[in-house]
């Protein structure tokens, strides 16, 4: 009887990893492409909302613009070391523009803080670094995206919505990431 339990928990085991699997290689999807009209200016505010995987633009204190998105692999909680796959928390300010990034696009925030340097070297790792707004892998055809959360603590949008954010937003602006 044991053994037929043991050989019941692996496949059960084994179902589960395979669903799992599935999940992270799942073929990206076709999107829709009726564009909104164009924004004009620049954007003052980015607010990121991670559990609705949400990220809305503001211009003179309204929002302007919704994008659905995706996250670190494993976005639950605060971003506290490199390797972690989770998208920090809090506020940041747009710090770089990198036309030439591995991803269609990307905007830096000014992650990790000075406090999650403290926090790191107290605790003897690494905070991680080099988190980005910024749009889907160079090697995927424009006009799909990746399913899920799949980025390694970023945030992540369709190019065309990328080149949107992209022309309406300077170094300097605001982001709040909340969880």
């Amino acid at each position: 009887m044991n053994r037929f339990l043991r050989l019941l928990v692996y496949l059960f085991l084994l179902i589960g990893l395979g669903f799992i699997a599935a999940s992270l290689y799942s073929p990206p999807v076709a999107i829709p492409t009726p564009p909104p009209p164009p924004l004009t200016g620049e954007v003052e505010r980015i607010v990121i909302e991670k559990a609705a995987r949400r990220m809305q633009l503001f211009q003179d204190g309204k929002p302007v613009r919704t994008y659905e998105i995706a996250l670190g692999f494993t976005p639950e909680g605060d971003k506290e070391r490199q390797g972690d796959g989770k998208t920090p928390e809090g506020e940041f300010t747009i710090d770089r523009r990198n036309g030439g990034s591995a991803y269609h696009l990307s905007l830096g925030l000014d992650y990790p803080k000075p406090e999650d340097r403290t926090r790191a070297a107290a605790g003897g790792y690494d905070p991680g670094g080099d988190i980005f707004i910024h749009g889907q892998p160079n090697a995927l055809p424009d006009g799909l995206k990746l399913q899920g959360d799949w980025t390694a603590g970023c945030i992540a949008v369709t190019n065309a919505e990328m080149r949107e954010i992209w022309a309406v937003t300077p170094i300097g602006t605001k982001v709040e990431i909340r969880p």
